[in-house]
């Protein structure tokens, strides 16, 4: 019978084999059926993989460059998985620091643009696409020796700001001019590079030295930035604090106050060798992101109505939001239940990448077009109207919206009326560009605003999760 079964013709040993031959081909099965267990595990595994990342709620964090996308993953991080938001301290202390060190090299290419006008034409005005004719006040600055020697002392910090950077983003070697801001390639290992550069807190005092000569060596990494921080701490205060220097700022039109990743009003707490970031530290540190990165979260905290299998890993896509970046998008539009849209208040704005488009303008296109998405059309839409504080403090100094949108007509310029307007207006552009109803869930934020963020987070969370588990036709 077995002559009849080809499987077995084809098993069956020789029949002069020696047991030297029979040995080998033992192991060579065994070796065989190894490989083939190992296989199976690995379609099992694999299978396993595939069922629970389809348990997983999956959102895509959508908006335009510095709309807050980065600030609300960190929240969603400090909300839902605490110890690892707390784990990676020491890591965006280091960004922190370069967030500062970063406001005093703007700072400085200010003064730098004060004192070439005294021998030179004027050229753009650094603070932005207007610039300003010139004046007589140009060559006669308030700026003094002082402020050029003060300079000097600082340049050992700013090269090593530079060194730390290109570490970060090697390809910035072969740009024509620095970047406004700490820019990472996604996927990159950035978090790693800088895990290997910070160093534990030293257990005694360094003495204080002059900027750029620290101390004795303490055991930190060449390129932390602490030492030299700590010694230029004085000279920073200097200037941070001269109202010559703010003249000049104010002359070239620049806030440095306004922009991402500014600390300059906590030199005196974050220059300190025992300097330990605070959860506000973290959310407020810009690094800009340049690429789409995976972030797989593990809920520890709150359970509202998620169960052992449902609900508790999410992934959550964050996005470049650039012009150039957007063409990225597209391949995570298919697997997502939900986009939360970062929607920054500011209408009196333009593009970094474009200064001829106003930020609203390009955040209501943005928004027609993920309403209109066919790919889209199943997917929770969650509208974040963020930046709320910037808005506040841009009615409060007397801008008013009706000159950047006249649509907006003769109604009071304060908050609330403004609110409402752009309320409308997207909820308008959702219904008309939406195949078919669907709910839409608006919030007002202010994403660097832990406590408030955080109780919306928690409710958008809970919201998400009972339609997704509709959707799996468990509720």
């Amino acid at each position: 019978m077995y002559d009849d079964d080809p499987l077995s013709t084809v098993l069956k040993p020789p029949r002069d084999e020696s047991p030297e031959e029979r040995k080998i081909r033992m192991e060579k099965q065994c070796e065989a059926q190894r490989i083939s267990r190992q296989i199976d595990d690995n379609i099992l595994e694999s299978k396993k993989a595939f069922e629970k990342r389809k348990k997983a709620i999956k959102i895509l964090l959508l908006g335009q460059a510095e709309s807050g996308k980065s600030t609300t993953l960190k929240n969603f991080q400090l909300t839902f998985t605490p110890n690892h938001f707390r784990d990676e301290r020491h890591i965006w202390k280091m960004v922190i620091q370069l967030n500062l060190i970063r406001s005093v090299a703007r700072l400085l290419q200010v003064l730098q643009y004060e004192w070439d006008a005294t021998t030179t034409s004027p050229p753009v005005s650094p603070g932005g696409p207007q610039s300003r004719s010139p004046s007589r006040s140009l060559s006669t600055g308030p700026l003094t020796s002082e402020h050029r020697r003060t300079r000097m002392r600082l340049s050992p910090l700013i090269a090593m700001e530079s060194e730390l950077t290109r570490k970060l983003l090697p390809e910035m070697q072969t740009l024509n001019r620095p970047m406004q801001e700490i820019c990472v390639r996604a996927g990159s290992g950035w978090k790693g590079i800088l895990n290997n550069v910070a160093a534990p807190e030293p257990t005694t005092a360094r003495p204080r030295s002059k900027c750029g000569r620290p101390g004795s060596s303490d055991g930190r990494h060449k390129a932390d930035p602490t030492a030299v921080l700590v010694a230029c701490r004085d000279d920073i205060l200097s200037l941070w604090q001269d109202s010559a220097v703010h003249s000049v700022l104010h002359k070239h039109g620049v806030r440095l106050e306004e922009m991402p990743g500014f600390f300059l009003d906590d030199v005196d707490r974050i220059a300190t060798f025992n300097y330990e970031p605070t959860d506000d530290d973290i959310l407020r540190a810009r690094v800009r992101t340049l690429g789409v990165e995976e972030h797989h979260l593990v809920m520890q905290s709150g359970n509202l109505v998620a169960t052992s299998k449902f609900g508790t890993e999410w992934y959550i896509y964050d996005v470049g939001g650039s012009r150039g970046q957007r063409h990225t998008w597209i391949p995570y539009f298919e697997d997502i239940q939900a986009i939360i849209f970062l929607a920054p208040m500011v209408f009196n704005q333009s593009l970094e990448e474009d200064p001829s488009v106003n930020r609203l303008q390009d955040t209501l296109n943005l928004w027609k077009d993920i309403c209109s998405n066919p790919l889209l059309a199943k997917v929770t839409l969650v509208l974040f109207l963020n930046k709320i504080d910037i808005l506040r403090s841009t009615l409060a100094s007397g801008v008013k919206l009706k000159r950047y949108v006249p649509s907006f007509g003769d109604a009071p310029n304060d908050v609330e009326n403004v609110t409402k307007f752009f309320k409308d207006k997207f909820r308008a552009y959702h219904k008309r560009h939406s195949a078919k109803y669907r709910p839409l869930f608006v919030h007002e934020t202010s994403v660097i605003d832990t406590r408030t963020t955080s109780a919306i987070i928690i409710g958008v969370r809970e919201g998400l999760l009972r339609a997704h588990l509709k959707t799996m036709s468990i509720l």
